[in-house]
This record gives C-alpha cells, sequence and structure tokens, in this order.
C-alpha cells in the first residue's frame, strides 16, 4: 500500500499545518542548520512513496536551497514521488531577456525544479506571456490555482456593499477581477497602467463616473513595493469613491507600508496565506486540499488482459 507523506520547510508553518490536518495527515518540519559561513545542514522526516513539500516562496534564495537539499534526502530516503505545494511561486515574473546579458529567471526556475519532483502545485502565478503553467516545467505535472474562490468566500462570509465596483489595477488583472466580480454579483473595471519604473506608474480609468460615491475594492495578485496600490488609491479618491480596500493573493511588501497605504486612502487591505504576513485573512488549504486528494487516493491504473 502506497504511504503519504507531509513536510513543510519552516516558513509559513501555520498554514501548512492547516492544510495537511484538511488532508488528514501528519505534518512535519524540515530542520535547517546554518553554519558560521552561511551553509545550510537540511534533516528530513522519515520519507513515504509519496512526499508532499510545502514552501512558502517568498524571499526566496536559501529556502530554494533548502528545498533541493530537502528533495536529496528524502530521494535517497525512498520517497517515489514528490510533490511541491508553492503557494508563491517565486521568479516567474520575468519570462523573456528585456536586455542583452539577462537571464530569463522563468525558464531557469522550471527546469531547476523540473529536476526535483514529479508535480508542482501553485497559486496565481505571476505569468504574463505564458499562457500555460505545463509550460514552465517540462515534464513534470503543474497546476495554477486561482485564489478567487478562496477570495469570494470570504468576502462574502464578512459581507460586503452591493455597490462595491471590483477594480483591476491593468489589464493582466482583468480575469481574476471579472472572476471575483461575477463571484459575488459586482460591477467591475480595469484601469489603465503606464509603469515608467519599479516605483514610477500612472493609473487611468475609461469611465470617470463609475465610483462617484460607491466604494472601490481593489484586486491584484501580488503587491511588493505597493507603488500601483497608492497610485490607485488615490485615483479612486479623486474619483468619489466612498471606501477604497483591496484584497491580493501574494503580500510580498514590507508590514511597514501599512501605514502608508492607510495615508494613501486604502481603508483595509487582506491577503491570502501564501506567504505569512500580517495582513493574512484568507486561507488557501481548502483550494489546496481539493486538488492534492488524489495523491491521498490515486487513481489505479486499468486492467489488462491477455
Amino acid at each position: 500500500m502506497s504511504t503519504v507523506a507531509f513536510q513543510t520547510l519552516p516558513f509559513g508553518t501555520e498554514a501548512a499545518k492547516r492544510l495537511a490536518a484538511r488532508l488528514g495527515i501528519a505534518c512535519d518540519e524540515i530542520s535547517l542548520h546554518r553554519f558560521p559561513d552561511g551553509e545550510l545542514r537540511v534533516t528530513v522526516a522519515p520519507a513515504a512513496d509519496t512526499t508532499i513539500l510545502y514552501a512558502a516562496l517568498d524571499q526566496p534564495n536559501d529556502k530554494l536551497i533548502a528545498l533541493r537539499f530537502a528533495a536529496e534526502a528524502l530521494r535517497r530516503g525512498g520517497a517515489k514521488r514528490l510533490v511541491l505545494v508553492a503557494p508563491y511561486l517565486c521568479y516567474m515574473r520575468q519570462d523573456i531577456a528585456f536586455h542583452a546579458g539577462e537571464a530569463i529567471s522563468q525558464h531557469a526556475m522550471g527546469a531547476l525544479l523540473a529536476e526535483i519532483v514529479d508535480r508542482v502545485v501553485t497559486v496565481d502565478a505571476h505569468l504574463h506571456r505564458t499562457s500555460d503553467i505545463v509550460a514552465v516545467f517540462p515534464g513534470i505535472e503543474a497546476e495554477n490555482l486561482s485564489a478567487m474562490p478562496a477570495i469570494a468566500k470570504t468576502l462574502a462570509k464578512a459581507g460586503i456593499d452591493p455597490a462595491t465596483v471590483v477594480i483591476g489595477p491593468d489589464a493582466e488583472s482583468e480575469p481574476w477581477v471579472r472572476d471575483l466580480a461575477k463571484r459575488l454579483d459586482l460591477q467591475h473595471t480595469v484601469a489603465r497602467k503606464l509603469r515608467r519604473g519599479d516605483r514610477s506608474v500612472e493609473i487611468d480609468f475609461a469611465d470617470d463616473t463609475l465610483l462617484a460615491g460607491r466604494p472601490a475594492l481593489m484586486v491584484d495578485d501580488i503587491v511588493s513595493s505597493g507603488t500601483t496600490l497608492m497610485v490607485a488609491a488615490t485615483t479612486l479618491r479623486a474619483m468619489g469613491a466612498s471606501a477604497v480596500d483591496s484584497v491580493v493573493t501574494h503580500a510580498l511588501f514590507q508590514p511597514a507600508m501599512i501605514v502608508a497605504f492607510a495615508d494613501a486612502g486604502i481603508r483595509s487591505i487582506r491577503s491570502s496565506d501564501s506567504v505569512p504576513h500580517p495582513t493574512n485573512a484568507i486561507a488557501l488549504d481548502e483550494i489546496l486540499a481539493t486538488t492534492l486528494e488524489r495523491e491521498l487516493n490515486p487513481t489505479p491504473p486499468p486492467e489488462t488482459t491477455t
């Protein structure tokens, strides 16, 4: 009989434990020891036939080394199948070389992870020109789940003004903004964004009367510097929005930015637990557990006749 284990890097362990509990299996924490020169010693729990590896891959560089070492130890310990659950998947933003000599991080990361695991499960991966995450990971299984069902469920439970307009910061956000608005039966619109640098953007809307006297809910996949969010909030306030709130899948910004967001007119910001953050308010364990259930109850191969 095939066995299944669940192990997590020692980051984002609360979300990992919730997911393991939902799956009905124990959660073991991988041990990391840092030597004085910065090198890592990685110690895993006993391997199972299938081992689910949970890794919150924000601030990723040391974590990727730890993940590579953990996979080596688990394979040597007897793991036949490794499933990486990375609710936030790092290094996806650069899928082409914009200047001569630049590395294409998405290609490199896809090849690296495809060498060490058999399946990758992530949420709202930051893909630009790559239409299907399977293309990122040659030769292995990969799923890019949407956080919108979990976000919609959380917002509906908390209660939301039916006059709210769901706002996307740019054209790339349109699919998930439309999805969330449909789930909550709300109107939506998407801004036009011109980016002039990492911390310089301009935002406007085709219909500058839509928000007058109505609350706005900004939705984005990643907030890193927070510049887009603050510029959008200022614009929405100038358009007459009665309140501005925000939900984001991956909160990568420094917690100190919460004060700056409030100063920009953002009443609240809520994020998923894809990475540990003070704004975490949306649990992803339900959508992750649903897609991982087949690891616990694999479909047997069809019988053959001779």
